[in-house]
């Protein structure tokens, strides 16, 4: 362990209906373990499913993604039930986790991959989502140890209504989205960390994936030509909406559209239909404010300035 570096440190817990920081407090991590990190509906499972090729060079075998690569923080299962699969695994584990980097145990040990994606677009995903859900989630986290209100259903089906909550109370009704990003983003530069952004990814999947295989330590440029083709067919979006019941949690049960529902539609900027130009300058004032410039023009375009 480089002695110089400053790592992040974790200050705080953050327990919620849906997440419990403590989980992370005793994990005992493996020396090549993968984490994901993301706020929510920014490419998650997109960036599973293509780590998942690397550690079983495309061939996953019909393992759905949940399975192979556990929410840890996610209250539902217990961590008594979810903790002994983990250690059970034997392939190179990838988890992920939706904490920020404050409330996270971070390990220098392990890779980290961190995905984002306009605070916009993240919204117009989770309205979906959540609109989706079934009366039974929502049942089940109401059974849970009380950390804080559980999330209902939707109040509304006026996505302009919808984002304006989510603006104004950030994140709401799920958890806050800015300081997700900001304390990620401080943990950039580290050997360990690498950052990806949505519209890149979409962009350039294939080169995208590239970049996350040979920061994992795989020789990307040693693969057969057949298996790297499969690899990334696999990570297609017509793919894992085709195979939608293998990359949903639960295979979809949650979702009264079942696994199609959870992999929707995988576009950006939904919101020009919905939005004035007042709304996305008031966005992009709230962006700069708490991101500062760089962070800011980062998650809106997925570059960085020089």
């Amino acid at each position: 362990m480089d002695q110089s570096t400053n790592w992040p440190v974790k200050t705080r817990e953050m327990r919620n209906f849906c997440m419990d920081s403590t989980y992370w407090n005793e994990f005992e991590y493996r020396d090549d373990d993968i984490i994901v990190a993301t706020w929510a509906k920014s490419g998650t499972t997109w960036v599973q499913q293509i780590i998942a090729q690397f550690i079983f060079e495309g061939e996953i075998g019909g393992l759905p993604i949940a399975d192979m690569s556990p929410w840890l923080d996610f209250r539902l299962p217990p961590l008594e039930i979810k903790l002994p699969e983990i250690d059970a695994q034997t392939h190179r584990r990838f988890l992920k986790t939706h904490l920020p980097l404050d409330a996270y145990v971070f390990s220098p040990k392990v890779k980290y991959v961190y995905i984002a994606r306009d605070g916009r677009d993240c919204c117009w995903s989770m309205y979906n989502h959540h609109a989706s859900m079934l009366d039974w989630v929502y049942e089940e986290f109401n059974k849970l140890p009380y950390f804080g209100p559980v999330v209902a259903a939707p109040k509304t089906d006026d996505m302009y209504e919808y984002y304006m909550d989510w603006f104004i109370n950030d994140g709401a009704p799920f958890w806050p989205f800015w300081e997700n990003i900001r304390t990620w983003w401080e943990a950039r530069n580290l050997p360990n960390v690498h950052f990806i952004h949505y519209q890149n990814l979409k962009d350039d999947m294939k080169g995208e994936m590239q970049k996350i295989g040979e920061f994992l330590g795989y020789d990307v440029n040693g693969l057969k030509k057949s298996t790297w083709d499969k690899m990334v067919l696999q990570c297609t979006f017509d793919y894992m909406k085709e195979n939608a019941t293998l990359s949903t949690p639960l295979g979809g049960d949650m979702f009264s559209g079942g696994a199609t529902a959870f992999v929707n539609k995988g576009t950006n900027q939904r919101w020009k239909d919905t939005l004035s130009a007042t709304d996305v300058a008031v966005y992009e004032a709230r962006a700069l404010a708490e991101l500062g410039r760089e962070c800011a023009h980062w998650l809106a375009t997925g570059a960085f300035l020089r």
